[in-house]
């Protein structure tokens, strides 16, 4: 068993801190806002009033953040994680930041910290019954020692070097901003063309985006849009996206597109609604928690 520290308890990363717990890990945790803590305390894990608090004498530090300011922040701010880390430690960013924010944190770490990025898919509930998707950017050996640790989170893809991880969770993300919003824009012209929600969703329920229906026809029909993956981390991640591509070159013109239409809908109040309330924004509807 090892000694981990675990920084950001927000929707995701409480419930993946707990399976860290139940797997019998030694773990100090830190949150910005020190109540989410609260419960994971109850449950055996010691509470750390900073950052670096968090990471002294830890064998591996484990982030995940929102945004990739707020990693930078906690990461290399007064009293930020990077003061706590050494020579043989392992330091696993599990945010969606991209690679390039990876590999800027990585080159101001000491010399000796082992660097991985391994970022997740999936929804709360798969993060509290331990079967997200880690995509994992690390070198053979980092992979082999933080294998132990990140099996308790969910299946494993090891996908390429230090940053490769970020890079694939882009692309998965990409996927999953672009389809919502075809699946909003195919509702909002069946409608205006007189053909029913019902009718609609069914065969859409048949076509190449049933992934996305299935998982949010319940949200599409009721008008509620309770959080799972709340849509201001999508538009987040969309412009990360967007960002990336520039940085290399491509114009992906769908992405942009998926990308105004959910910065239309954190602009509209849907913010903190799940992912999904993009359909409503497009419908021209008011969508609902």
């Amino acid at each position: 068993m090892a000694k981990i520290a675990f920084l950001g308890l927000g929707q995701m990363g409480a419930p993946m801190a707990r399976r860290l717990l139940q797997a019998g890990h030694e773990l100090t945790v830190w949150n910005r806002t020190p109540d989410r803590a609260k419960p994971l305390a109850g449950a055996g894990a010691t509470v750390a009033r900073s950052p670096a608090e968090a990471g002294a004498g830890a064998e591996f530090a484990i982030t995940m953040l929102a945004t990739p300011e707020g990693l930078q922040e906690v990461l290399l701010g007064e009293n930020g994680l990077a003061n706590a880390l050494g020579p043989g430690d392992v330091y696993i960013d599990m945010s969606t930041v991209g690679p390039d924010t990876v590999r800027s944190i990585a080159a101001r770490l000491a010399e000796g910290v082992a660097v991985v990025d391994a970022p997740v898919r999936g929804s709360v509930s798969q993060a509290t019954e331990g079967r997200l998707e880690v995509f994992v950017g690390a070198g053979d050996k980092d992979f082999e020692r933080v294998r132990p640790i990140l099996e308790s989170l969910g299946s494993l893809t090891h996908v390429g070097g230090p940053g490769a991880g970020a890079a694939m969770k882009l692309v998965a993300n990409l996927v999953l901003g672009a389809s919502i919003a075809a699946v909003g824009e195919a509702v909002a012209l069946g409608e205006a063309l007189g053909l029913g929600r019902a009718p609609l969703l069914n065969m859409l329920e048949d076509s190449q985006l049933a992934p996305a229906v299935r998982a949010k026809r319940a949200n599409i029909e009721s008008g509620h849009y309770p959080p799972n993956f709340k849509l201001r981390h999508a538009a987040k991640d969309l412009r990360l996206v967007v960002e990336a591509a520039a940085g290399a070159d491509r114009d992906l013109k769908v992405s942009i597109a998926a990308r105004a239409w959910l910065d239309a809908a954190v602009e509209s109040g849907a913010a903190d609604l799940d992912y999904s309330a993009v359909v409503g924004t497009i419908l021209g509807e008011k969508p609902q928690p």
